[in-house]
């Protein structure tokens, strides 16, 4: 009994242990499947997306193709900017199978690359398909990596794909420094960092492409029906209303004046069209290459060599280049001086508070509170009409007539003519106006204000206000992009000519011509005049304030005028910051170089010239070609193109000329026919023409068997001959052309 009963016992424990093992196994087995359940519902809840991007990264190669920016070109058609095919170096390190395919291909890759060895051996041990060895990479060096992939497919058949050129795309600027200041450039992104590649970027900006390729679980490559182009979007092309010939010839001449003027702080010329506001020129003189906008002069360079710290070179070189890019014909302020004087003669006009009849006096200066202001003339102009006010530049009579058109008037008139705000050309960084503070004005402020000192605006600011009144009073939206046409020509952007407001009368603005007209006419090549044309303009010099150097004023020197100023097409502004040499004033340096810069752009853009008498006998004509004909025939041909003839030697028919044929001289000038070889040999020398009339150079270059082309002439009267193009005591051939610049005439100190 006892002995069944420990039996029972036992058999109780074995099942209570079988019971709670079983218990346990199944605690376990329901954990351990719950924490499974739990962890895949995280992985699938919380962690799916992420992971199944992971997985797509595994799976899935995604290339990027570069999209081609748009070019850009000048209002004719001529291409300012574009993007041209280069190449993007790849190398898939993943295909190594050995330190030596390593080093080999490190060794010529970094020979033909001109890279460092060491780093691109590096890249060598890297676990990836995509490792990027070079950007941008050009025509020459792709047909050396093409060379080498064939090599290296010879000597290691399974590295084929190891090496791959990607298309890519670079900026290039065909005519490197031209409009830069307008135009701009690009970073190693291809991004616009300046000019309307900046302010259009992403018009020009295309859409980059794909190339997605499947990997299979070895990760390689899968066949080709796995791979999926996503073919790339090109940029949009822009059209400029900038006319590169007439940039051209602004650049020429700015880069000049700036030279013989000594020019501290570069100069501005804008040529706009005054009746649809498109910039046909914008000069920043002297430009940098485009192609190279990182390469400083020399002198800023030697300039940052000579800092003592790294930190001072870092920070002076940014500051250098950031000038070099400043586009100062709308990011600069300056005082426009006596340029602004048109518009306070506009304001008074205007209002009716002045006429043909008005007088002024002036008596050399003029007290307001306790500021004695001086004119130019210090012995004073003494009574003058409004138009001789004009013409004289005289500071007291424009105090006068800015009082009688009275603060609150002058302020609203500076705010309709487009001063108050800026232009809203569609250009980066452009500047807005320093007026008084709180644009309140004492009476000493609008004295000055009157003739054009105390504020401070932009040359875009002022040329648009010159604009208004050449085209009868319109102020009109300057803008530099004209249209913007996608790959297929079709336009997705248009400018359309944006009149703001109406700022004077039609009236007033006709009778304001015709005195800035009579304005060059009177003050001759000084005053802007252009033989042939009629032009209207206005000089201008300025104080710098707060600037200086070694206790000498700085100065700005301006000009800015129109033409026709019956008919005005269009205007420009020319602008010279801190002139050292002979002359600072607006007369002297700036009003010859817009003389020299219409001559060419008006005949250029077609306008009719009309010359005086006077003026016919100092315009050039173009020698046509007499060689081959009979003496006889040449010299009656002469004659039919206006010029006279000498004859040098025995021959009966012409067998060379001086000057050669579609050479410039003016007309009735004289053409040497030669006949033979030995007369060819005759020399003359060249006088000194410098410092005499118009008549009187064009008598000795007569007297001594030369011909002239005059520059820069105004009249007969009142020009004198400052420089000539071939050096005095020269030997020359004889009907040789001299081109002899004049300058002189009635001067305007203002």
């Amino acid at each position: 009994m006892a002995k069944n009963r420990k039996k029972r016992s036992e058999k109780g424990v074995l099942q209570l242990l079988r019971f709670r093992t079983t218990i346990l196994i199944l605690l376990i087995l329901v954990l351990g499947f719950g924490a499974i359940v739990l962890r895949i519902g995280y992985l699938q809840l919380i962690q799916g997306a992420e992971l199944q991007e992971k997985a797509v990264e595994q799976q899935l190669v995604d290339t990027t193709i570069n999209s081609k920016r748009g070019s850009i070109y000048d209002a004719k058609g001529k291409i300012l900017a574009q993007s041209a095919s280069v190449w993007r170096v790849v190398l898939s390190p993943i295909y190594f199978e050995s330190n030596e395919q390593r080093e080999y291909v490190a060794q010529n890759l970094s020979k033909i690359l001109g890279l460092d060895y060491k780093d691109l051996y590096k890249k060598t041990k890297q676990e990836s398909y995509y490792v990027v060895i070079k950007r941008k990479i050009e025509s020459n060096e792709r047909e050396k990596i093409l060379s080498f992939v064939e090599q290296l497919t010879k000597k290691y058949k399974k590295l084929g794909g190891l090496i791959s050129l990607i298309d890519d795309y670079k900026r290039y600027y065909p005519y490197e420094d031209l409009a830069a200041s307008v135009i701009g450039f690009t970073g190693s992104d291809d991004q616009g960092l300046e000019g309307v590649e900046y302010q259009y970027d992403k018009y020009l900006t295309g859409t980059p492409g794909r190339i997605i390729t499947a990997r299979n679980a070895n990760q390689t490559d899968m066949p080709f029906q796995y791979e999926q182009n996503v073919e790339a979007k090109d940029g949009n092309s822009i059209t400029l209303t900038i006319d590169e010939t007439i940039q051209s010839i602004a650049e020429k001449y700015m880069k000049r004046g700036l030279a013989e003027n000594q020019v501290v702080n570069r100069g501005v010329c804008i040529i706009m069209d005054v009746n649809t506001g498109g910039i046909l020129a914008m000069v920043t003189a002297d430009g940098y290459d485009l192609n190279k906008p990182y390469d400083l002069s020399d002198a800023d360079l030697d300039a940052i060599k000579k800092l003592d710290t790294e930190e001072k070179r870092a920070e002076a070189e940014s500051a250098a280049l950031s000038a070099m890019w400043r586009n100062k014909a709308i990011a600069d302020t300056y005082y426009p001086g006596s340029v602004f004087k048109m518009c306070t003669a506009s304001m008074a006009l205007n209002e009716g508070k002045v006429n043909d009849n008005s007088t002024f006096y002036c008596g050399g200066s003029v007290t307001i509170y306790d500021h004695n202001i001086h004119c130019h003339y210090t012995a004073g102009h003494g009574s003058q009409n409004f138009f001789q006010a004009i013409a004289n530049s005289c500071n007291p009579a424009f105090i006068q007539i800015g009082n009688l058109v009275g603060a609150e008037k002058f302020f609203k008139y500076y705010e309709a003519f487009g001063f108050s705000e800026p232009t809203g050309i569609d250009l980066p960084g452009e500047s807005d106006d320093l007026f008084f503070k709180d644009n309140k004005m004492s009476e000493t402020d609008l004295a000055i204000s009157s003739f054009g000192q105390g504020f401070s605006i932009t040359p875009i600011q002022m040329l648009t206000a010159c604009a208004s009144i050449a085209n009868g009073g319109k102020v009109v939206q300057p803008y530099v992009v004209q249209t913007i046409t996608d790959v297929d020509g079709n336009v997705v952007k248009n400018t359309e000519t944006t009149y703001k407001r109406q700022v004077i009368s039609k009236e007033t603005a006709d009778k304001m011509c015709s005195y800035l007209e009579r304005n060059t006419i009177q003050g001759g090549r000084n005053n802007g005049y252009v033989a042939g044309y009629r032009v209207g303009g206005k000089t201008g010099t300025s104080e710098k304030i707060g600037t200086s150097r070694s206790g000498h004023k700085d100065y700005i020197a301006s000009f800015c005028g129109f033409a026709p100023a019956d008919d005005a097409q269009v205007a420009c502004l020319i602008f010279f910051d801190t002139p050292t040499g002979a002359s600072y004033y607006g007369s002297q340096v700036s009003a010859p170089v817009f003389v020299d810069i219409m001559s060419e752009v008006l005949p250029y853009l077609e306008i009719q010239a009309e010359y005086s008498d006077n003026e016919k006998k100092y315009v050039d004509t173009v020698a046509g070609s007499y060689v081959g004909l009979t003496v006889k025939k040449a010299q009656s041909a002469a004659k039919d193109d206006g010029f006279t003839t000498t004859v040098k030697g025995s021959g009966s028919k012409v067998i060379s000329q001086i000057p050669s044929a579609a050479s410039k001289i003016p007309t009735g000038g004289n053409v040497v026919l030669y006949t033979d070889k030995e007369s060819r040999k005759n020399k003359v020398t060249v006088p000194d023409m410098v410092g005499y009339g118009v008549d009187t150079v064009n008598n000795l270059a007569s007297d001594y068997g030369l011909n002239v082309s005059f520059t820069g002439v105004t009249s007969s009267g009142n020009s004198v001959s400052t420089s000539q193009s071939i050096a005095p005591g020269s030997e020359v051939k004889e009907g040789t052309v001299i081109s002899v610049k004049f300058g002189g005439g009635t001067v305007v100190h203002d």
